[in-house]
């Protein structure tokens, strides 16, 4: 006679299928709750009216002209192309990304080295550090608006102190100059964070072994520090890299003419022309051609700089393989 294997006492009773497929389920169904409202909104702000727009990029609408609607396929990219303010918009976009992209990454990095340090009363460094990322860009705007006014502004009244009769043109001649300035010190907080953060997961034992093994300042930052946060660069090069290319608040609030509302020509950045297209002249269907052609170079960037990656950035997978 064949009897039933015995349960332990206090052994809970085997899970049947039903009950652990109910309960996925629930799992399921809880999880789509909590992001639900981050789906919607991606769905109706994001793809809907990306979709809408690339709609009108196809035909004449210019905001007034329902009646005379018409669809005129890819003309409006042809225009593009033809525009010689969006070609020269695109090139000063593409100058402002190579001048601000590496700057910001190089000096974000340096300043979460130094505050990497453990001091005493480092944590109030971060903190004032971080601050500016924190500040509405309108007010950091007209803050730094102020700052650099060509005839009463408090930087050129200190080079004045230097150079009696200081008057440096800095949100026109030299708009790009100072505009850099801005916007580096708008973002290093951001950066510096990330970077902290990269540099707090390196295994003390990996830098103590380089410097027993003879390793200098220099050669354990290249050899150990930089490969190792070669991942949190890329992560900062992706963001910064889409950032700088879809950049339109600097230009139009720091460097406008009280008289034209036009931003100085060094730096009339590529959404800059987007908006005058868009909002200026009611040329929508030109416009939203110029969008979705940002959007596409910004993709096939994205995709290049993926591509490098195995060139540069260090992976523990690629490694063990």
């Amino acid at each position: 006679m064949i009897s039933a294997k015995p349960q332990l006492r206090g052994a809970s009773p085997p899970i049947t299928r039903a009950k652990q497929s109910a309960r996925s389920q629930r799992r399921q169904r809880t999880f789509y709750l909590f992001i639900s409202p981050w789906l919607l909104g991606f769905i109706f702000l994001s793809v809907i009216p990306m979709v809408v727009g690339f709609l009108i990029s196809l035909t004449n609408y210019d905001g007034l002209n329902l009646n005379k609607l018409a669809f005129v396929g890819m003309r409006n990219y042809g225009t593009v192309f033809k525009d010689p303010s969006a070609q020269y918009g695109f090139s000063r976009t593409l100058i402002w990304a190579a001048i601000n992209l590496p700057l910001w990454l190089a000096v974000s990095l340096l300043i979460a080295l130094l505050v990497n340090v453990k001091l005493k009363g480092n944590g109030i460094f971060r903190t004032l550090l971080y601050l500016p990322a924190v500040i509405p860009p309108v007010a950091l705007v007209w803050t730094w608006k102020i700052l650099l006014e060509q005839n009463f502004g408090l930087v050129n009244g200190v080079l004045s102190l230097v150079r009696p009769g200081t008057a440096v043109p800095w949100l026109s001649t030299y708009a790009m100059l100072g505009l850099t300035s801005i916007a580096l010190w708008n973002g290093l907080g951001f950066g510096m964070i990330v970077f902290l953060a990269g540099l707090q997961d390196i295994p003390q034992e990996l830098i103590d072994a380089a410097r027993v093994d003879g390793a200098g300042n220099f050669q354990v930052f290249f050899r150990v520090i930089l490969p190792l946060i070669s991942p949190i660069i890329f992560f900062q090069l992706i963001l910064g890299l889409i950032s700088a290319l879809q950049q339109f608040v600097l230009p139009m609030l720091a460097a406008t003419s009280a008289s034209t509302k036009i931003p100085a020509r060094s730096v009339y950045l590529y959404m800059v022309h987007v908006y005058r297209t868009l909002f200026g002249t009611g040329r929508f269907g030109q416009g939203m051609a110029m969008l979705w052609l940002l959007i596409v170079v910004i993709g096939v960037l994205t995709v290049i700089v993926f591509w490098t990656q195995r060139f540069w950035v260090y992976s523990e997978v690629r490694g063990e393989e």
